[in-house]
């Protein structure tokens, strides 16, 4: 098998419909994760849940990279919209991570990341492009609640904290502001997945559809909108990519 494109997930039900789509699937068991190896689309793949966190997410995709040798991570999951717009049913691309509960002051300014001298982490540009061109034809004509599901590319703020109060939302939100870090979406696995990403020399693109505003009503009726909107999007999304290249 040809390196493979990594495809990297924050929950389960994103990948269900991917798995039985693939061809000559192997399982294989890494770092205590499973991997499902094999073909999609005629494109060798690697499938696996990044687990959630920063660190769960950085140690699978090290996995993904020094075992499988993987030439390229594209992300999906859901994330808490924070930017004006970005509605639920919506989906963000991301052209950048920022952390937004990194602060190593006063050694180093807040968000930036000790000894590498930035605090947004970049994604793979002609990855991150075709990913968005997937998006959009993919979800074209489709609705969420009578209202048009919109394809949004900017920034993801990621944290180890599952944001869901008003106050909360809102203080990240501004501190980023103050940083000149306009954030549209926040979630708890990107921006590790992309340092790692960065530091290996391999592209990453990534994905989220929003769940929630990330506010007081950010558990509401979760499972269900992950079982009947975000896994369906994934699915859609991800081979309309493999379609493209």
């Amino acid at each position: 098998m040809n390196a493979p494109i990594a495809i990297l997930s924050a929950l389960s039900q994103e990948q269900e419909g991917l798995v039985h789509a693939m061809t000559g699937v192997q399982t294989v068991t890494r770092a205590g994760r499973a991997f499902s190896v094999g073909y999609l689309d005629g494109h060798p793949v690697v499938l696996a849940l990044s687990r959630i966190g920063k660190v769960a997410a950085a140690t699978t995709t090290v996995a993904l990279l020094e075992h499988f040798g993987a030439r390229a991570v594209v992300f999906t999951g859901v994330a808490g919209g924070v930017g004006p717009g970005v509605a639920v049913g919506d989906v963000v691309v991301a052209n950048g991570f920022v952390q937004h509960d990194m602060d190593a002051s006063p050694l180093f300014p807040r968000y930036e990341i000790p000894l590498t001298g930035q605090s947004v982490l970049a994604v793979d540009g002609a990855w991150t492009q075709a990913l968005a061109g997937a998006a959009r034809s993919a979800l074209a004509g489709m609705e969420f609640q009578g209202r048009s599901v919109q394809v949004h590319e900017g920034l993801i703020a990621t944290g180890d904290r599952f944001v869901c109060a008003a106050q909360e939302v809102q203080r990240i939100v501004d501190d980023l502001a103050a940083a000149q870090h306009r954030a549209l979406a926040v979630e708890m696995e990107g921006a590790a997945v992309a340092q790692v990403c960065a530091d290996y020399g391999v592209p990453m693109a990534a994905i989220r559809t929003i769940s929630d505003r990330a506010d007081d009503s950010a558990h509401v009726d979760f499972p269900q909108f992950v079982d009947s909107v975000a896994s369906v999007y994934a699915r859609k999304m991800v081979r309309n990519l493999l379609q493209l290249l």
